[in-house]
Formats: structure tokens, sequence, C-alpha cells
């Protein structure tokens, strides 16, 4: 068995040796390849791949609803993680949509939807609840053995439901998003609105914690992250405070400053329904950008300034994720875009995808 499980890693790694590693496996001019969740008309789930051109390249039906989705560095496979409180993740194979695997959280365990592999390829890590102790953060610990994920352990997030986690650009410092909301088993009901714990922590790899910087507002979940090459995290909130209030829903740590809010207008915070999906930086072009679906608003910021550099209306948008020359935006409801940033005014161009049901993120590779 273990000769064979050897000899289909071998197979595999000898494929994308031959392709000229997962680095060349996109031929040359070929448009970047999409990743995401997407349902069809009859609610059935799918781990799908698309070039940005609209070329589909798979659409793999898995049972249990996706949410982030991370790629192998050296070769090509990726998890698709699968979405809160969601027990299966998918390990694909990206040229075919192959189902490698499914992996199966541990019993009083279940996936956030959100997972990062470590620079080596040995290593995954997945945000996971303690269901036996609601909301205790965890990162399940996997390892590639062969060309199956075999869990190896658990580490703390220090902190409550954690919801994604990043690297820092070192390749060896974890950013996690504690959401600081608990939830049962088999449920997304909030259990702790009015003592909510929400956090930005960073650790080491072996789990030791760097440090835990909190918002103003303990109804400001932490949810989703974006780390610019230099080191700037940028986050984006989820407010469960009333809806009257104002929220700090975009956030930043600048390289040796402390969390705080990103300066956003109070009328663009406002138009965001308290909730932000997908959020992504262009490290190249120092610019941010944000999706509100609930609100269905679009908007990009200069990273440096804060300047606006786009304020634009677009139905239930969903996943951001940064180009050569701007960003791809995915949507639940209407068409998906690509946004040409070079210039000072972005303009906006439909893409040949498919039109709605995309979930809330997407990963380009």
């Amino acid at each position: 068995m273990l000769r064979r499980q050897a000899l289909a890693f071998g197979s595999l790694v000898l494929s994308a040796c031959t392709l000229g590693g997962w680095t060349l496996f996109k031929r040359k001019h070929e448009s970047p390849l999409l990743l995401s969740a997407r349902d069809d008309g009859n609610g059935r789930h799918y781990a799908v791949g698309y070039r940005v051109d609209g070329t589909q390249v798979f659409a793999t039906h898995v049972a249990q609803r996706c949410h982030d989705i991370i790629n192998h560095p050296s070769l090509p496979i990726a998890l698709f993680v699968a979405r809160r409180p969601g027990t299966e993740s998918y390990l694909i194979d990206l040229r075919d949509g192959r189902l490698l695997q499914t992996i199966v959280s541990p019993v009083n365990r279940h996936f956030y939807g959100h997972a990062v592999i470590h620079r080596s390829g040995e290593w995954l890590y997945t945000t996971e609840n303690d269901t036996t102790d609601p909301g205790r953060g965890l990162l399940g610990v996997y390892r590639f053995v062969d060309e199956r994920l075999v869990r190896s352990g658990e580490l703390s997030t220090h902190g409550i439901g954690p919801h994604q986690v990043s690297w820092m650009p070192d390749g060896e410092t974890l950013v996690v998003a504690n959401g600081g909301i608990r939830t049962e088993a088999e449920s997304r009901v909030e259990m702790n609105l009015n003592a909510m714990e929400p956090s930005l922590v960073l650790m080491q790899r072996d789990g030791v914690l760097l440090s835990k910087e909190m918002l103003s507002q303990h109804m400001n979940s932490v949810r989703h992250l974006a780390i610019a090459s230099d080191g700037t995290i940028v986050s984006g909130q989820q407010f469960m405070g009333a809806s009257h209030e104002s929220s700090e829903l975009l956030a930043i740590k600048r390289p040796g400053q402390p969390f705080t809010a990103f300066a956003v207008d109070e009328a663009q915070l406002q138009s965001m329904g308290h909730y932000t999906a997908s959020v992504a930086v262009h490290s190249e072009l120092r610019l941010v950008a944000l999706t509100a679906p609930r609100g269905n608003r679009f908007f990009v910021w200069d990273l440096d300034s804060g300047a606006v550099r786009l304020d634009a209306a677009l139905p239930d948008c969903a996943g951001v994720g940064a180009v050569a020359d701007g960003f791809v935006v995915t949507s639940g409801q209407g068409r998906c875009r690509f946004y040409d940033c070079r210039q000072s005014t972005l303009v906006a161009q439909p893409l040949q995808l498919p039109s709605g049901l995309w979930d809330n993120h997407l990963h380009l590779v």
C-alpha cells in the first residue's frame, strides 16, 4: 500500500515537473486560473476552476458548500475548504478537477472556511471550532504524506471563532482573524453577541503568540484578511451591533504600528450594511479592494493615502482578487468583472464567466 501511494505521489510530482512545476503549469499567454465555490440553480455545490477569459477547466460536484481555496506552491492541486460549520474539505487536481481526497474534520471539530499551506508544501493549517468548548479557536495542522493530507495536530489561535488565516511575507508568521463569536456544532447561530472577543493575532508556526490586538468595538467581528508584500495587514469586518451604529468595517495594521480603523468615509460605511465579504491588496499598485454584498457595493482605496479610487454599485459582489493590472470580482447575482486600475480612472470590463451563484471568495493562480 505504501509503495503504491509513493508511486502515485511520484507520478503527480513527475507530472508537475514535466509541466515545469506549478509556476509554469499555466501556459505562456494563458489567462489566470480562477478558483471558487459555486452553486447551480438547484442548490448543488461545486468546486470550480475557470480561466479568467471564461474557459471552464473543471466543475467538480461536492457534497458540502465550500468557501475559500488555497493552492499548493509546487503541485497542481488545491484545497477547497468547507464553509462554516462544514465538516468536509476537498483536495482537487487543478488540471482536470479530479477529487483526490475528502478531508473530514475530527469529532467535535468543524471547519471555518479558510486554510493556508506552508511555502515548503509540506504543512497545511485550517481554522476550526472546538465544539466541546464552542468558539475555542484552533488551527488544524495537516501534513502532506504521499499525495494525501494527514492530520498531525492542532494549535490554539489564542481567540474565539477564527475565520481567515494568512501568512506574513516571511512565510513563517501566521496571521489569524479571530471573529470573536461562539457557535455550536452544526449551527451558525451566535451565542455570545454581548460578550464577543474579536481579535487580530500574529503567531509563530509552532503556536507561540506574538501579538493580539482588538478594535474599539467588541461587536465588530474580524473576518477576512489581505497581506501586502511589505507586511501591511488589512482586515474586513462584520458588525453585529445595532443597525443605526457605525462600525470600523475596514481596518489596517501597518508594519510597526497598531491595528486600527482604515479611514473610510461615513457614507461608505453606512452603505456596506455592516458586512464585508472579501478583501484583497494589490501590492504593486498599492491598492486595497473590498466587497460589500449586502450593500451591493465594491470599493477600491489607495493603500497608502486612503484616497477613494472607486465606489461602485455591483449586485451581490462576492470574491475579489488581484491580477496584473487590477482586480477580478465575482458576483452572487450578476456578472463577474475585471477592473483595470492602471489609470486614475478605474475601468470596469464584464468577464465571460457564468453569472451569479458564486461564493464570497475566489483564489487566483
